[in-house]
């Protein structure tokens, strides 16, 4: 289960969880991380390198201040040399600038941003790496939500929204702006503009909603992830991968998929194409290795029986593929024979990579990693050694903060299934003594919890072991990072095996003598906050407080009210509330 706020709601909501979470007893003095301190962390969100392997283009976010306007974090634009070195600003507020890419000569960083003097709407930038202004690129009517540049240089492809009527317009400025679900759809259409002549045109015709582009290596054509209509629910279930001309703009299927799909790229050659998708319909995620002959066909399952869940990939060589993981509660990157599908471990966390920026000549890489001591900052890397220099650090004053103990830990859950889970400490533990425990619930639950930073204004770790808290965040069945078999084994039984693996796990830090078993909270977002409400209710006696948020507590009527029924049903209970009316009512 998903959910998005604006990041001001999340915070309020957040607030008052941690209100309830801190009117525990608390045994440790407050001298570790503050919730102040975690609503002022930057982070970074991309990083890309230049054509020549020595420059890395990245993202900031930079959360806003109290007196600032309510809205999203800045995203400020920076450069840093590869090899280490001072970093150049790009963009600083009030603007933003996001998406960024280089162009194939490495002369201009292209970029997203919204600039009131150029144009009300969110638009493609480009500004000279060399000095210079940031000029306008396209100048649509409406918004640009994500682009593609071409290999060649000459053409950016873009998606934006269909514009609304003019009746629409004028209730959305008398204030009547409410949405009427699977009605009046606003496409997400498909554009390309010419750098040379400069004009645009929509590409394709066909009324399909755009969600990702991917050009082919002569420019000739793109690969599209598209939907029918533009729910959420058919992004999430139903998208398929659609073959587009660059010159006319004729669209073809490139291949029979089934269910959720992820990240594409051709081959360097441009005669295969690898992706991340679903197995099937209810395959919780995008999360297994595929390749397909560029010119359409049947899709080959390249993860066989790994024991991991496929984020990212891209190509080294003609015949190599490069897949991004999340493995137990690390990120690794493998090497994966194209033909024969077998693996090779390059790079195993930490520090956990986020994404990664590939320099295929060089065997270089550009990524953005976090680790238990810092969130996420641009790294360096090679293929050769798997080694990672880390260029940037966004929040000096970490140094400052004394921070938590974590660890990987295991213990037997329901059936005596292996489960992991990441404990961190009281920050003034001290062996023998026995602590308040609070969990921790991942969403999804497809989630996984990553042995890197975890602390965030919705699960404020390092907060709750500042005062006083032993920290648990259990990767229950049903979690990603452990392959598609574990990924599905709680469907059909949501809130109950998962959910005694849970339970084991608070056993086991009470039979280690870490955990005190009269002093147990509970808390977590989306499907972390339905674990939470069904602790406190069905198991009130083991939990003496829950945070829920963003959760659920009725099947039926959320299914009924959801943007997602097809996938909450489809994926997580293998059917339909109506089906199983019992079960769900239970739940």
């Amino acid at each position: 289960m998903k959910y998005d706020q604006q990041s001001f709601y999340r915070k309020a909501l957040w607030a008052a969880g941690m209100a309830l979470w801190l009117c525990l007893p608390l045994l440790a003095q407050n001298d570790g991380m503050t919730a102040e301190q975690v609503v002022s962390l930057k982070s970074v969100r991309q990083a890309a390198i230049d054509p020549a392997g020595q420059h890395i283009a990245y993202v900031l976010s930079v959360p806003r201040e109290a007196e600032d306007a309510p809205g999203r974090s800045y995203a400020e634009l920076w450069v840093r040399p590869f090899a280490g070195g001072d970093a150049v600003q790009y963009s600083s507020q009030p603007y933003s600038a996001t998406s960024v890419s280089w162009s194939p000569d490495g002369k201009f960083l292209y970029f997203l941003s919204k600039r009131a003097e150029h144009h009300p709407q969110t638009q493609v930038y480009r500004i000279p790496v060399n000095g210079g202004m940031a000029e306008a690129v396209t100048g649509h009517p409406q918004a640009v939500s994500q682009y593609s540049l071409s290999p060649d240089g000459r053409w950016v492809a873009f998606v934006s929204k269909d514009p609304l009527s003019k009746e629409e317009a004028a209730d959305e400025k008398a204030g009547k702006d409410w949405i009427i679900p699977d009605s009046n759809f606003k496409y997400s259409r498909l554009y390309l503009h010419d750098n040379q002549s400069g004009e645009s045109r929509q590409l394709v015709k066909d009324d399909l909603s755009v969600l990702d582009i991917y050009w082919s290596p002569d420019s000739r054509s793109l690969v599209i992830r598209a939907t029918e209509t533009p729910l959420t629910d058919d992004d999430y279930m139903y998208s398929k991968f659609y073959t587009v001309s660059a010159d006319q703009g004729s669209v073809k299927p490139l291949c029979q998929t089934e269910g959720k799909l992820g990240d594409l790229a051709f081959s360097p050659d441009g005669k295969q194409i690898a992706f991340l998708g679903a197995v099937d319909i209810s395959d919780p995620l995008a999360q297994s290795l595929f390749v397909v002959p560029a010119e359409g066909g049947a899709p080959k399952n390249l993860s066989g029986d790994f024991e991991g869940s496929g984020v990212s990939l891209d190509w080294l060589d003609a015949k190599t593929i490069l897949l991004l993981s999340s493995e137990g509660t690390v990120r690794t990157l493998r090497s994966v024979d194209a033909a024969s599908g077998k693996m090779k471990l390059l790079v195993k966390g930490a520090p956990n990579l986020q994404s990664f920026s590939l320099h295929p000549q060089k065997k270089i890489f550009a990524a953005v990693a976090d680790a238990p001591a810092h969130p996420n900052e641009v790294y360096s890397g090679t293929l050769k050694d798997g080694k990672l220099q880390r260029l940037t650090d966004h929040n000096p004053q970490l140094a400052e903060v004394q921070l938590a103990r974590q660890e990987v830990i295991e213990w037997q859950g329901a059936d005596g299934w292996r489960i992991e889970g990441v404990l961190t400490y009281p920050l003034n533990y001290r062996e023998g003594q026995r602590y308040p425990l609070a969990l921790q619930i991942h969403g999804g639950p497809e989630g996984v919890s990553l042995n890197g930073w975890t602390t965030r204004p919705t699960y404020p770790v390092q907060v709750l072991a500042a005062n006083g808290y032993l920290v648990l965040e259990p990767n229950y069945r049903g979690s990603g990072g452990r392959g598609v078999a574990f990924s599905k084994a709680d469907h059909d039984d949501l809130g109950g095996k998962e959910f005694e693996d849970v339970l084991a796990g608070v056993d086991a830090l009470v039979e280690r003598g870490l955990a005190d078993n009269e002093q147990v909270c509970t808390g977590g977002w989306s499907y972390g906050g339905y674990f939470s409400a069904w602790a406190a209710t069905r198991h009130s006696q083991r939990f003496k407080a829950a945070m829920v948020a963003a959760g659920l507590t009725n099947w039926m009527s959320f299914t009924g009210t959801t943007d997602i029924p097809h996938e909450m049903s489809l994926v997580h209970w293998n059917s339909y509330w109506y089906q199983q009316r019992d079960l769900h009512w239970e739940r």
